[in-house]
């Protein structure tokens, strides 16, 4: 970030003599000590983003993208704990094909580095204010949200954004309480990659983080809540959320949050995260979390009956440079909306076991692992992953029903300096769908300021 300052000098005193109208030497005056004036900050992220996958199997096709964007803003200067903040989001994707994107569309480019259509954009983002009183910190407007059921997915151009008003308290000792109201949101690149065309792509989209109706709300539009997980003519008074996070505990985090979604569906996360030091080993650090899902219909219930459950656990230890975990999940079934799968309408996405790309660990009647290594070259800036997901998709899934889909990557980043990071990733699923998978390939550059 850049602090804009300003010196102001004092400026030196002239006068004239009284007679003969001859000017006075000037006289020698002492140094004014500089003043620093707050102009506020200048903010923002450069992403240039390319990717490659080329499918197998039932679908043969190769397609690329390159596209630049990302996001300037600006802040006010504290007044009184009161500041403004406003940030302007764009993406331009190049023609890298003999047809424009437009025109080739998604035989030839990637959509999701891309707003819907494969259109250009620029849009106001961000628009919010914040006021911070003592231990309350209270934020409305047009703002970024990473929460575990509405998040921005930040995984390709542009991320989720969202209107909501926010309110955060810790005068409880070890303890942070959110009180949220999200009524709109735009949603981000990634969510094109997700096709609308059938009711079994739509179920992949719901459940991978993306509602029926997200198109609604591309390419820099705000649409409510209720049409962005539902579609058009589903108005609903948005989504209320209220949140606990606990850490007094050595070691120990804590956490509930409940998203009462008007007149659909109420979602309750929790999560449990405990670190330790091995018995047999003091030098390897253990951990180990478990996730919990539960959503059932309310109100109205507009998804019709909601029945879903999820949990997780997660194991993982760090040895020096080496870190590495074994996740496992489990979606249960039941004869509610998507046969039970987690609905995700808004971003949100908490899994242990999902892999880069793969989010099938949602579907119904679904058991999920994942296992993944994580290597840092500190001498060299460098952390490289490597990971395996496995999902035996249940008979009752409204997606990829029966398979076991299976997906491989890994994932490597070198941060150049404190603001300049490149990273490359490669993800190779096997039977994301009846009868078809891809190798993909990505190059990330992030500069932020």
């Amino acid at each position: 970030m850049k602090l804009i300052k300003m010196s102001l000098a004092a400026s030196l005193a002239v006068s004239l003599a009284a007679a003969g109208g001859e000017i006075a030497p000037v006289q020698e005056t002492a140094p004014s000590a500089e003043t620093e004036v707050d102009y506020g900050t200048v903010f923002g992220q450069s992403r240039t983003f390319y990717i490659d996958r080329t499918y197998k199997g039932s679908i043969e096709n190769n397609r690329n993208s390159l596209a630049t964007g990302g996001y300037i803003g600006y802040k006010t200067p504290d007044f009184h704990g009161l500041t403004a903040t406003a940030a302007l989001y764009g993406v331009y994707g190049f023609d890298i094909h003999d047809e424009d994107a437009e025109v080739a569309g998604s035989s030839s480019y990637d959509p999701a580095l891309y707003g819907d259509g494969f259109k250009n954009y620029l849009f106001l983002g961000k628009a919010y204010l914040n006021y911070t009183y003592e231990n309350t910190t209270i934020k409305v407007g047009r703002q970024r949200l990473d929460t575990p059921l509405a998040g921005a997915d930040d995984a390709r151009m542009l991320p989720n954004l969202f209107e909501a008003a926010v309110v955060t308290n810790s005068d409880i000792k070890d303890t942070t309480l959110i009180a949220a109201h999200i009524t709109k949101e735009s949603v981000g690149t990634f969510g094109n990659v997700y096709p609308t065309t059938s009711a079994s792509l739509l179920s992949l989209a719901m459940q991978s983080g993306y509602g029926y109706g997200y198109k609604l709300g591309t390419n820099g539009e705000f649409a409510e809540m209720g049409e962005i997980a539902l579609g058009a003519g589903n108005d609903t008074a948005g989504v209320t959320a209220l949140a606990a996070i606990y850490k007094g505990i050595d070691g120990v985090t804590l956490q509930a949050w409940d998203y009462y979604a008007h007149d659909i569906l109420n979602a309750l996360y929790l999560q449990a995260d405990i670190g330790w030091n091995c018995m047999l080993n003091d030098a390897v650090k253990m951990n180990a979390s478990l996730q919990y899902i539960n959503q059932t219909d309310i109100g109205d219930a507009l998804a019709g009956k909601v029945d879903g459950n999820y949990w997780g656990a997660q194991l993982g230890a760090t040895y020096g440079n080496l870190s590495g975990y074994l996740a496992y999940s489990q979606t249960a079934d039941s004869d509610g909306a998507e046969n039970g799968g987690i609905l995700t309408p808004w971003g949100g996405m908490p899994a242990f076991t999902q892999g880069m790309v793969t989010r099938h660990q949602f579907f119904s009647d679904t058991d999920s692992y994942k296992v993944a290594a994580t290597y840092n070259f500190s001498d060299h800036n460098v952390k490289a992953t490597a990971y395996f997901a496995s999902f035996d998709v249940g008979q009752s899934a409204t997606y990829a029903a029966g398979l076991d889909t299976k997906e491989s990557g890994f994932d490597i980043i070198y941060q150049a300096s404190k603001n300049l990071q490149y990273r490359f990733r490669g993800n190779f699923p096997d039977d994301f769908g009846p009868t078809y998978d891809w190798d993909e390939y990505r190059f990330i550059v992030n500069y932020n300021f």
